[in-house]
């Protein structure tokens, strides 16, 4: 599964914020059945920014959530999401054929 979590992040914080993001995701790396993560901001809006992970299942993403190190990286970063679904089931894959 993928999970897609956007936010708006005005430019006077956004370098504290990008550091917090990444912090945010290192601790997600260590919940199992991550597979892997990206924090990135947007080429034409710089004010929004995507923390994108993938797992093996919903039930490891629910269940990294509930780690206290997770709830205290990404409480700060919910002041900024966006309200939207964010969790998505994978129905294909392509990868590079390189």
């Amino acid at each position: 599964m993928v999970v897609v979590t956007r936010f708006r992040v005005s430019d006077d914080v956004a370098d504290g914020f990008a550091r917090d993001a990444v912090e945010a995701l290192e601790e997600l790396s260590a919940g199992t059945g991550f597979v892997r993560g990206h924090v990135g901001r947007n080429v034409d809006d710089p004010e929004l920014w995507a923390l994108v992970t993938e797992w093996d299942g919903v039930g490891s993403y629910r269940r990294a959530l509930g780690a206290f190190d997770v709830k205290l990286t990404l409480t700060p970063l919910a002041a900024y999401a966006l309200d939207e679904p964010g969790a998505y089931e994978v129905v294909g894959t392509v990868s590079s054929p390189s």
